[in-house]
């Protein structure tokens, strides 16, 4: 049965694909490149053995996007493909609207098309590659999924809408078969250290930053405010192992296939960690020295924020394996087998 992966070259589109591969799913890659690298396609290919199906082109080109849908005729489509920078996204708001609201338009435009005309017969089924930025800043933690929404920065606002998006299209045509997943926050790499995260210019995450200056690349990490009211004053996240990520999108579409019940649910471990016990603890993964200072907090970050993961592991039957010491691990693995990530 073959998937659509929008954005499938990126960093959990990649994992995903892995993992839909072992799960004997046929995923094919749709992606533009633009936040993701080419190279990353022939070690897919490596990890599992096969040929990657690859269309190279833009999800906010509808007309394209239906020939894609029509020539593959996939069962499922997981939508990964947008920005996902916080920072950014507070200094380029246009932007994060064109792209991921715009893009995920196009995409329900031409997947309404497709299966109006019956080109693909099986009900429209969809996997949402969301955020828990959609909770803004939350009164309390842990996080449950029918917590009040709100957002921060334009990032979150861009899930947010696109979830009502969602919730609108189901209501306008209850066949849709809808799996919104709230990622917490995603870091790690495969096993196999030929894939991971490779964020282009300086990273605007924690763990790809800490990577980076253990391995030599950058001088010192910044760490973003010291005096939020946490145990230690730095940000509590709740981070998750891609791998673990990626299972997830796999039993997320395997229940939408089998029952057809839609669905939103959180993706995390359930608890939370902060920046200085990240850096900690990739200090003991790695045997390096992360020296790091303090900076001013950044603008749309929240204090602490991690997840209740008890309903996907109700309706999913899926739960978070891998703990932050494997997280750190398999990260330095990545990072010092690809000091430059895929640019070699």
């Amino acid at each position: 049965m073959k998937i659509l992966l929008t954005g499938g070259a990126g960093y959990i589109g990649s994992h995903t694909f892995v993992a839909l591969r072992q799960a004997s799913f046929e995923p094919v890659i749709l992606d533009t490149f633009a936040n993701s690298h080419p190279a990353v396609v022939q070690r897919l290919e490596t990890i599992t053995g096969q040929p990657v199906l690859l269309e190279r082109g833009d999800v906010l080109d509808t007309p394209w996007v239906e020939s894609v849908l029509r020539q593959h005729q996939p069962v499922g489509v997981v939508h990964f493909a947008g920005d996902k920078a916080v920072g950014e996204s507070v200094a380029q708001p246009l932007k994060y609207f064109h792209n991921n609201i715009g893009g995920a338009v196009s995409l329900l435009r031409a997947m309404t098309a497709v299966h109006a005309d019956g080109t693909v017969p099986t009900a429209p089924t969809l996997v949402f590659s969301s955020s828990a930025t959609v909770y803004g800043d939350p009164a309390s933690v842990p996080i449950t999924e029918d917590f009040p929404r709100s957002h921060t920065n334009p990032y979150g606002h861009s899930k947010l809408v696109i979830e009502d998006m969602l919730t609108a299209v189901r209501a306008a045509n209850p066949a849709w078969r809808v799996g919104t997943l709230r990622y917490f926050n995603p870091v790690g790499a495969h096993p196999s250290g030929l894939i991971g995260e490779d964020p282009a210019g300086i990273p605007n995450n924690l763990m790809p930053f800490v990577a980076q200056v253990a391995v030599g690349q950058r001088p010192c990490l910044s760490v973003y405010g010291n005096d939020y009211p946490t145990p230690d004053g730095t940000g509590v996240r709740d981070y998750i192992h891609v791998v673990d990520l990626a299972a997830g999108h796999v039993a997320a579409l395997q229940a939408l296939l089998n029952r057809g019940e839609s669905f939103t649910v959180n993706l995390g471990t359930g608890r939370g960690n902060s920046v200085l016990e990240v850096i900690k603890a990739f200090e003991a993964a790695s045997g390096c020295p992360v020296p790091y200072q303090f900076a001013p907090r950044r603008a749309g970050d929240v204090a602490q924020c991690y997840a209740d993961a008890a309903l996907a592991k109700e309706l999913l039957g899926w739960q978070a394996h891998l703990t932050l010491d494997q997280m750190c691990a398999d990260t330095w693995r990545w990072q010092s087998n690809n000091p430059m990530g895929y640019r070699m």
